[in-house]
């Protein structure tokens, strides 16, 4: 049995759809998660990662766990894992730990947590998410305009598909235990080049506004926690010659290429239209 956490996500809702196509048990979890919400043989638990006694049930009769970076207890979360006999722990992290590890010590405390676990693991370190272009949606349906600051710095935006295909391989798949992977798709793309992707996705125009670092900020800041703001914002902004590479462990896990910005915007059209 494999437990998913964050099912209801970019990434989440791939990955247990992958999972159920091979063929694998697979309990879903997520906050207000019902049957509803997954495939037909998957089992639903409603669960918040902020309560570790929550997903103590959906922990039963599971061998491996694919963990997200949430609530403010990793060692519970995985230590509850390791009391259900969990052999294995799969986590989905974030690059800034490697790069930027004070701004980024939330998820480097689940890190340290899953690596002192003495269970068998594998860490994904993800670089920003083509999802996070969802921001866009309304007003790109509305107006046709995206707005973000720092128009003309690129970074390797990933598509949450390929995470999630990389997931279900370490997931699945034996020798990547205590390996730790960066994920990143396979070309910087700028903010202003990603909303004209959108753009063309759609057929028209979408013009690009480019913010000030403090208008960014005070959005962000809305919900996100202020360190985290400052550390996303260094990135977008100022970006360290390692956050700007393109990492090869998308296509050492898959055997193939990441997908493009472009493809992922052409997949998602229908939430901009």
């Amino acid at each position: 049995m494999i437990v998913v956490t964050g099912a209801t996500g970019n990434v989440g809702r791939t990955l247990v759809r992958l999972l159920a196509e091979t063929g694998e048990q697979v309990t879903a979890v997520a906050r207000h998660i019902t049957q509803a919400d997954v495939p037909e043989a998957v089992r639903a638990v409603a669960a918040d990662l902020g309560d570790v006694e929550s997903l103590r049930p959906a922990l039963e009769r599971a061998d491996a766990l694919f963990l997200l970076v949430a609530g403010d207890d990793p060692q519970g979360l995985v230590g509850a894992a390791k009391a259900a006999g969990v052999r294995k722990i799969v986590l989905l992290s974030s690059q800034g730990v490697g790069t930027r590890p004070q701004a980024y010590r939330h998820a480097g405390a689940f890190e340290e947590a899953v690596r002192e676990s003495g269970l068998g693991w594998t860490i994904l370190r993800s670089g920003g998410m083509a999802s996070n272009a969802y921001a866009w949606a309304e007003p790109v349906r509305l107006h046709r305009t995206a707005a973000a600051p720092f128009g003309d710095v690129g970074l390797p935006f990933i598509d949450p598909d390929d995470v999630a295909a990389a997931g279900a391989a370490v997931l699945r798949e034996a020798g990547h235990d205590g390996a730790t992977y960066v994920l990143t798709g396979p070309a910087a793309t700028s903010p202003r080049e990603r909303a004209a992707a959108i753009g063309q996705a759609l057929g028209e125009p979408v013009r690009f506004v480019e913010q000030t670092r403090q208008e960014a900020h005070e959005q962000m800041a809305r919900f996100m926690p202020l360190p985290v703001v400052e550390g996303t914002l260094a990135i977008l902004g100022d970006p360290t010659p390692e956050e700007q590479r393109v990492s090869p462990d998308v296509e050492r896990i898959l055997g193939r290429v990441p997908h493009p910005f472009g493809e992922w915007a052409a997949r998602n059209a229908a939430a901009f239209r």
